[in-house]
C-alpha cells in the first residue's frame, strides 16, 4: 500500500534534515575540523592532534586527550539537538563553551563515513561507525581517555555538494586558518596539524598568549606587537596592535575574538584600525589580533549556524571603545621601533585559559621605560638626529618626524578652539598663486586663520599676507603658506593622508608636515631640549602623521650584546 500524503506539507526524513543540517554546519573540510576541535576544547583537551588529506577531502582524523565520553553519552552524542553544553532556553544566554548546537556530530556523520572513537577515565572505551547517516557498528575500544573522531569521503554521498570544493591547497590553508584562530583562543592546549604527513602548526602548550604567537607564526611578528589593555563600562578589550612602523599594505594578521570566540566582524577590525589615524600610510594595514570581554547578555552567539558571527547590543559602543583601546597601545614610547633583535616591547607575559577571557591577560605597562632626557645630555648627529640616555638604553629623536608630530597634535587643538595668536609681519608678504591656489586659499581661509595666516586678496594673483605663525626659530613663512597651499589645491593632504578621518586632521597632517623643522638644520642645546620635552608628552610620541617612527631605542642590552658583554 502507498503511503499517503497530507496536502502540501510533510515532516521531512531524518536523514533528509540531517542533511540539510549538513549544509548550515558542514561548508568544507575546515568547517568540519572547526567543530570536532572545538569539541576537543570544550572537553578540556590539552593536546589536539588534526590530521588531513588532499585538504581534508579524503581524510579528517582529530584526536585528543579531553574527558572522552561513556558509550551512552557517544551513542546520544549522534543524535540531533544532543548537547551536553545546554538544559533549556535561558542557558544561550551568555553560553562559554564553543559548541552548543546539538547538531554537528550527526550532520558531519550524515555527508562521510564516520567514525567516533571515545573512552572516558574509569569506564571502557568504544567505537561508532556511521555511513551517510545511517549507524554500521557500535563496538568496544581499547584507549586513554579522549576522543578521535575520522571523517572519511566528506560528501561522498552528495556529488552536488563535494565538487564544490576547492583545490587541494585551498582547503588546505582554510584549515590551518581555522586552527590558528582556535590556538590563539587556547594558548594553554598544544597543537598539532598534518597535511598528507606533512607538519604545518606544531605549537606547544604555552605560558602566554605571546609565546602561543610566536608559536604560529615566529619572532618576526611578535616583535612587531604591542599590548592592549583597555576597559570602558562593561567591555573590555585586549591583544595586539602592530606597531606602525612595521603595518604594511599587505600581509596583516587580523583576527578578533568574543568571549574567548574566534568571529567575522570586519567592522570591528575597521574600528581598531582607526585607532592608527595620523600615525600610519594610508593603504597601510595593522595587523591585529583583538580580544573582546563583555557580559553575556550584552551578545548573542547565536546568529549564525557556524557561530563565526555575533550580535552586540551596542554595537557603536564596541567600536568605539575597540578605537580608544588601540589608540592607548600606541600611546607609551614603547610603540617606538627599537633597534636589535628579540626586542618586542609587549607587556603581555601572563597566561591565560578558557573563555571569557580573564582581566589579567594582558599587562597595560609598557616593558620599556620611557626615557628621561632631563637625566642626560642631548646630542644632535647629523644635524638631523637628538640622542640622548634612556633608563634603558639609547633614545634616538628624527628630529623633523618628532616636530611633525608635536604640530600636529598643537593644530588639531588650534583648528578646533580659537587658533593661535598670529605674528604681525612688520613687512607683509606679497605672494602669488594660481587661479586653482587661490580657491584653495579661500576654501581654507578659516583654518589658515586659525593657524596664524591672514591672508587677504591685492590684485590679479597675488594676496597680501599680515600675519604668519612662528613655529620655530627658522620657519620660513613665505615658504611654508606656498607648500601649504600647492598641497591643497592638488589635493595632496587627501592623497597623502587618506587615512585621517577628517578634512581638518588632513588640514593639521599637511600645515605639520610644511611648518616642522626640517632635516639639516642645526638645533641649539635650548631648542633641542623643547622638541624632546614636547614629543614625550605628546598623545602619540612614537609616529608622526605619515606612518615613521619619531624616535628608536637601542637597548642597553643590545649595545651589550654587541660589544661582547652579554
Amino acid at each position: 500500500m502507498t503511503a499517503k500524503t497530507a496536502g502540501k506539507i510533510a515532516v521531512l526524513a531524518p536523514q533528509v534534515a540531517d542533511q540539510i543540517a549538513a549544509g548550515e554546519v558542514v561548508e568544507r573540510p575546515a568547517s568540519v575540523v572547526k567543530e570536532l576541535v572545538e569539541n576537543a576544547l570544550d572537553a578540556g583537551a590539552r593536546a589536539i592532534r588534526v590530521e588531513i588529506e588532499d585538504g581534508g577531502k579524503s581524510v579528517i582524523r582529530v584526536s585528543d586527550d579531553g574527558e572522552g565520553m561513556s558509550r551512552a553519552d557517544a551513542e546520544l552524542a549522534l543524535a540531533r539537538h544532543a548537547t551536553s553544553k545546554i538544559r533549556d532556553a535561558t542557558d544561550l544566554i551568555g553560553v562559554a563553551t564553543f559548541g552548543f548546537r546539538g547538531e554537528a556530530l550527526p550532520a558531519i556523520a550524515s555527508v562521510s563515513r564516520f567514525e567516533l572513537e571515545t573512552a572516558s577515565a574509569g569506564e571502557p572505551g568504544v567505537k561508532l561507525r556511521v555511513v551517510g547517516g545511517r549507524r554500521e557498528a557500535v563496538e568496544d575500544a581499547v584507549r586513554q581517555p579522549g576522543t578521535t573522531v575520522t571523517v572519511r569521503g566528506l560528501f561522498f554521498n552528495t556529488p552536488a555538494r563535494r565538487k564544490f570544493l576547492r583545490a587541494q591547497a585551498t582547503e588546505t590553508r582554510a584549515v590551518v586558518e581555522a586552527v590558528t584562530l582556535l590556538a590563539l583562543t587556547r594558548p594553554g592546549t598544544a597543537f598539532t596539524l598534518t597535511s598528507d604527513e606533512r607538519t604545518l602548526i606544531d605549537v606547544r602548550a604555552a605560558a602566554s598568549p605571546l609565546e602561543r604567537v610566536q608559536g604560529l607564526w615566529g619572532g618576526a611578528l611578535a616583535d612587531t606587537l604591542l599590548a592592549v589593555a583597555h576597559r570602558a563600562g562593561p567591555l573590555e578589550v585586549q591583544g595586539f596592535a602592530q606597531r606602525p612602523a612595521q603595518a604594511r599594505p599587505t600581509g596583516r594578521k587580523g583576527y578578533v575574538f568574543v568571549r574567548g570566540r574566534p568571529i567575522r566582524d570586519p567592522f570591528i577590525l575597521r574600528a581598531g584600525e582607526a585607532g592608527y589615524r595620523s600615525t600610519i600610510a594610508p593603504d597601510d594595514r595593522p595587523s591585529l589580533i583583538l580580544f573582546l570581554d563583555l557580559a553575556g547578555d550584552a551578545v548573542d552567539v547565536n546568529v549564525h549556524p557556524s557561530k563565526l558571527e555575533v550580535r552586540f547590543r551596542d554595537k557603536f559602543f564596541v567600536e568605539k571603545v575597540v578605537e580608544e583601546a588601540v589608540r592607548r597601545a600606541l600611546a607609551p614610547l614603547a610603540a617606538a621601533s627599537p633597534i636589535g633583535a628579540g626586542d618586542s616591547g609587549l607587556g603581555a607575559r601572563a597566561p591565560w585559559e578558557g573563555a571569557p577571557v580573564p582581566l589579567d591577560m594582558f599587562s597595560a605597562d609598557p616593558q620599556t621605560p620611557s626615557p628621561e632626557p632631563r637625566a642626560s645630555p642631548l646630542l644632535q648627529v647629523f644635524d638631523t638626529y637628538i640622542l640622548f640616555q634612556s633608563d634603558s638604553g639609547v633614545a634616538i629623536v628624527d628630529q623633523h618626524s618628532a616636530h611633525e608630530r608635536v604640530l600636529y597634535e598643537r593644530v588639531m587643538h588650534q583648528l578646533t578652539g580659537d587658533g593661535v595668536p598670529a605674528q604681525r609681519l612688520l613687512l607683509p608678504l606679497t605672494l602669488e598663486f594660481t587661479p586653482p591656489e587661490l580657491e584653495a586659499i579661500e576654501v581654507h581661509r578659516e583654518l589658515l586663520r586659525r593657524v596664524g595666516f591672514e591672508i587677504e586678496p591685492f590684485s590679479g594673483r597675488s594676496v597680501i599676507v599680515h600675519t604668519a605663525p612662528n613655529p620655530h626659530p627658522r620657519f620660513d613663512a613665505a615658504r611654508c603658506l606656498q607648500e601649504l597651499v600647492s598641497d591643497l589645491a592638488g589635493g595632496e593632504g587627501g592623497r597623502r593622508f587618506g587615512g585621517l578621518a577628517n578634512r581638518l586632521e588632513r588640514f593639521a597632517a599637511t600645515f605639520a608636515c610644511r611648518a616642522a623643522i626640517k632635516a639639516g638644520q642645526r638645533l641649539d642645546p635650548a631648542e633641542m631640549r623643547e622638541l624632546v620635552d614636547r614629543l614625550l608628552t605628546a598623545t602619540l610620541p612614537a609616529h608622526d602623521v605619515h606612518g615613521r617612527p619619531t624616535i628608536v631605542q637601542l637597548p642597553k642590552g643590545e649595545l651589550e650584546r654587541r660589544f661582547g658583554r652579554a
